[in-house]
């Protein structure tokens, strides 16, 4: 659906109408369909702050200038050494620890060792010539040093096929068969991108057959949202059941991939009676839903009826990432208007403080989300798939270049997994949400500073007195662990932290018995004093394994008695719908 006008499509809150308006929204939507999303003016401002400011400071000149005579005469140093060593020598400088570009053995033999020093010092210089500039905002500073990277990025050597001695070594060992392979590979992921299909291999991890298969009904629908009841695995259940939000901007199954890595089926094996959302894929026509609508139609309804259904009136909400901000949402509101019915809140890889959001905040300045909503203006919602350009710049090596040489000039096609497929399964944001979403809490931070209002009005995080189990993930580029640490701060109420290896998806999905995974756990009751982050982080203890048992361990501990578990599969006047993983999952 295209808007022909402003009263098309419901505006933000901050309502602006007219045609000169609209003529602008729709070529700032033009512009985003080219840029990825990403606004170029932001760019722009952040390299004239840096290039005015550096125009400005013949110190800091000269500082960069020595900098770049340093890196040249480390590289010379390294070649002459080379020479002596018949083409062998110690680095100079060596990958950081998550550059994996490098590691193939024939990087160390000349003349390649060379080249990916010459990179390395290159890539050491840009961030030297980019950061310390007094003068500069922090935040124009942090841009003009990612992007630097990025450009870097695509002249690194591994990605050239004649500078790459894997590339080669595959290529002689082969005969080119591997740029056949490329090609092919190429060819389809193009065809499926223009098709609108996942990548190659999704096709084999459908939601309810292959994930996504833990038994279970749909109890409940409404215009956003179906909630699921897990059928119990044990004769006996905890007398509190649980209730899972996943964020709305993914999938639910991310919590229920196949059998062995899926979180709600070891919940209901542990003894829990489980619940989980199951947001609605919204279309153009329900780009008017608030963040409030999200909140109510979504955790205040699906508390309601798990509450038929089990007749408990004490819950554990479990939110994940945005479904762990919006719990917390609801949880301060209910805590405000005297609603008692959390047990105990999870929050795993959920930011309520966006002070500092990671990379990810470099993206959101008032000219990009005034891009990014007369994009959503335009087209009703904000589809997972436009800003995808962002997402995989936040890890470019990986997501990028790493795939291109894998993929299309090694010709290896990565098997795919459950947790990649789900990730393909894309999701859509409606207007209204997302533009009250990326103001009210990524740009001006309004849930800590005491002015997000439900019900008109403000709420506080400090009123909360549930018990808290917060997850931070190590790799996290969506919710930085530092950033989500933070709960610790806010939270008036005993809260316990787990950082854990792995990143916002991995680091979650981390069933026991999963291959290097490890915790560290802060336990802190109300009246405690918080440590600073990186000094516990430093010094707090490693246990290797899942923190999943940890957590359920941790539930125990707030939870009642245990009764006979609840086989009819509804309670009261509720009826299966259908079975479960019901009929939004499947959404396009």
């Amino acid at each position: 659906m295209i808007a022909t006008g402003a009263s098309a499509l419901p505006l933000p809150d901050d309502e602006a109408g007219g045609i000169s308006r609209d003529v602008d929204r729709f070529l700032h939507a033009l512009l985003a369909a080219f840029t990825g999303g990403i606004s170029p003016i932001s760019l722009v401002q952040a390299w004239q702050d840096w290039l005015l400011h550096l125009s400005s400071s013949p110190g800091k000149q000269w500082e960069v200038h020595a900098k770049a005579i340093e890196k040249v005469a480390r590289l010379s140093d390294f070649v002459f050494r080379c020479g002596l060593g018949m083409g062998a020598a110690a680095p100079t400088i060596v990958p950081l620890p998550q550059d994996r570009r490098f590691q193939h053995q024939a990087w160390q033999t000349f003349p390649f060792n060379a080249m990916q020093q010459a990179f390395l010092l290159s890539q050491q210089w840009w961030h030297n010539a980019t950061i310390g500039f007094p003068g500069v905002t922090k935040r124009h500073e942090r841009l003009v040093e990612f992007y630097s990277r990025q450009i870097l990025d695509t002249v690194s050597p591994s990605n050239f096929p004649s500078l790459n001695p894997e590339v080669i070594d595959k290529t002689f060992k082969e005969n080119g068969a591997n740029f056949i392979s490329g090609a092919n590979n190429f060819v389809e992921d193009l065809l499926r991108l223009i098709d609108g299909k996942p990548p190659a291999g999704a096709e084999r991890f459908r939601p309810g057959i292959e994930v996504a298969i833990t038994p279970g009904e749909v109890i409940f629908r409404n215009e956003l949202i179906e909630l699921i009841r897990y059928a119990p695995m044990t004769g006996t259940v905890k007398e509190e059941p649980i209730l899972i939000a996943p964020a709305w901007i993914m999938k639910y199954y991310i919590l229920d991939l196949s059998p062995r890595n899926s979180l709600v089926r070891y919940l209901v094996q542990s003894g829990y009676t489980v619940f989980c959302i199951s947001w609605r894929n919204p279309s153009s026509d329900q780009s008017g839903l608030s963040l409030d609508d999200y909140r109510h139609l979504g955790v205040m309804a699906a508390l309601d009826e798990v509450g038929k259904a089990t007749g408990s009136s004490r819950i554990h909400g479990v939110g994940y990432c945005l479904g762990g901000t919006l719990l917390s949402i609801a949880a301060s509101a209910m805590a405000r208007d005297g609603d008692h019915r959390f047990a105990s809140l999870s929050l795993f890889a959920a930011q309520v403080d966006f002070e500092e959001p990671g990379e990810l905040g470099l993206f959101m300045d008032e000219s990009q989300i005034t891009l990014i909503e007369d994009m959503m203006w335009v087209e009703g919602t904000l589809d997972q798939r436009r800003m995808a350009g962002a997402f995989q710049m936040l890890r470019s090596q990986d997501l990028i270049w790493s795939r291109i040489v894998r993929e299309y000039l090694l010709g290896q096609r990565a098997p795919m997994t459950d947790l990649m497929a789900w990730n393909a399964d894309s999701t859509r944001m409606p207007f209204r949400m997302q533009s009250q979403y990326l103001r009210q809490l990524y740009l001006d931070n309004d849930l800590v500073e005491g002015r997000f209002r439900v019900g008109g009005r403000p709420i506080h995080l400090e009123d909360i007195r549930s018990p808290v189990f917060a997850v931070g993930t190590e790799t996290d580029h969506v919710a930085p662990w530092r950033s989500v640490f933070k709960l610790t701060y806010l939270l008036d109420t005993d809260i316990d932290f787990v950082l854990t290896s792995g990143g916002h998806n991995a680091g979650i999905v981390s069933e026991p018995g999963h291959p290097g995974r490890s915790y560290r756990r802060l336990s802190c009751r109300h009246a405690d004093i918080r440590p600073d982050a990186d000094k516990w982080a430093n010094s707090a203890t490693v246990t290797y394994g899942s923190w999943w048992p940890a957590w359920v361990e941790w539930l125990a501990r707030h939870s009642g008695r245990e009764v006979t578990a609840d086989r009819s599969g509804a309670a009261g006047d509720l009826k299966a719908i259908c079975a479960a993983p019901g009929a939004y999952v499947l959404e396009r």
